[in-house]
């Protein structure tokens, strides 16, 4: 394993991973008031999730888009919940009985809401990536430090529970000493009716908006941030698709971690369906392991793969992050996936892009502001 001062930090936040168990037996009156800002694609989707988790009620909604507000209206409202409507989120986080707040609108606009949130005593859920630039991330790590309530962020993948059987495998020594981390994410183009995917001045790029999950899982199994990074990457096959697109359709990014560990991952948009996919793989000394399908393979020849014993199969990695979210909150616990931890996930992704767009190595100092 690598032998990195944070480790032990990382290791022992990691034992605190997501599961339905995390939701202990509750009394009616320990209701957490929820407050959504953003309910388009991923909001919306959240809040089916929040509605399950016992002991919540939705009291405010709030979204500029008129059409995306009423259907989460109606569909807390037939959850059971009766939330207000709003459409400027400083006004409803005004209101003193929110206890938490979700947040999942645009990345440009999460540093400003995620402190506003903390800064009025609210618990924090804010989708990721935390920012668009290092300084951003900074911020929002600052204000966690002085709030009262919780900073939770969305990396919800480390909720997911192959996800997590295998990394507790891996953190306790499962397959040897870790010694190399492959990912890649190939696939079809983001939605075009959701314009800001493609600029990268609102999304902070692809690497950054949506490859920081995986990212996240591999700074998860490091356990730590990595040194350095180079990678290249561009537009070549959506060339101004949709019309003034900045973001790119494919790059390729080498991270190196302390003990000469690498991290090789690649990111495509005009996969062919059914050709490449998602894949997350950690190479060990003594066998390797597939984070997302909880299948390890010993390295002794003749092997076969070998699934690993998962808690919560089956369960949604959003719904687990949620819970664990609500459950932090009542307790005021460190989240797993705290600010900080959040803070290096990102800042990792921003390394990457940082090497890209400048065309050279760029080193953890650069970032880590």
């Amino acid at each position: 394993m690598i032998n990195d001062p944070t480790r032990r930090t990382f290791v022992k936040t990691s034992m605190a991973a997501g599961s339905a168990a995390l939701l202990a037996a509750q009394s009616p009156n320990d209701t957490v008031r929820v407050a959504f800002i953003g309910v388009g694609n991923r909001g919306s989707y959240l809040l089916k999730h929040m509605l399950k988790v016992p002991g919540v009620t939705v009291v405010a909604i709030c979204d500029i888009d008129p059409d995306n507000l009423k259907k989460a209206i109606d569909s807390a409202t037939a959850a059971g919940s009766t939330p207000e409507p709003y459409t400027e989120f400083r006004k409803m986080l005004d209101r003193k009985d929110i206890d938490a707040v979700v947040i999942a609108t645009p990345v440009d606009l999460h540093k400003e809401m995620a402190i506003a949130a903390l800064e009025v005593g609210k618990h924090v859920y804010c989708e990721k990536p935390m920012g668009l630039t290092p300084e951003q991330c900074r911020m929002v790590v600052n204000a966690t430090k002085s709030a009262k309530g919780i900073f939770q962020a969305g990396f919800q993948l480390r909720y997911d529970p192959n996800r997590a059987a295998s990394m507790k495998v891996i953190h306790d020594g499962g397959i040897g000493k870790v010694l190399f981390l492959q990912g890649y994410r190939h696939t079809g183009d983001l939605p075009r009716q959701t314009l800001w995917y493609f600029d990268r001045t609102r999304s902070g790029d692809n690497i950054v908006e949506q490859a920081c999950h995986i990212i996240d899982l591999m700074v998860w199994a490091a356990g730590s941030h990595p040194l350095r990074a180079f990678g290249s990457g561009g537009i070549n096959l959506y060339k101004n698709d949709p019309p003034g697109r900045t973001t790119m359709d494919n790059y390729a990014v080498i991270y190196e971690f302390a003990n000469d560990v690498r991290f090789s991952f690649s990111h495509i948009y005009f996969d062919p369906p059914h050709f490449s996919g998602i894949k997350e793989r950690v190479y060990g000394s003594d066998a390797a392991i597939d984070l997302a399908t909880a299948t390890m393979i010993p390295r002794e020849k003749g092997a076969q793969p070998k699934p690993i014993e998962v808690p919560d199969a089956q369960q949604d990695s959003n719904y687990l992050s949620l819970a664990s979210f609500i459950d932090n909150a009542r307790g005021k616990k460190t989240p797993l996936n705290n600010a900080e931890s959040a803070r290096i996930s990102t800042l990792t992704a921003m390394m990457g892009r940082k090497s890209i767009y400048e065309r050279r190595v760029v080193e953890w100092a650069e970032v880590d502001v």
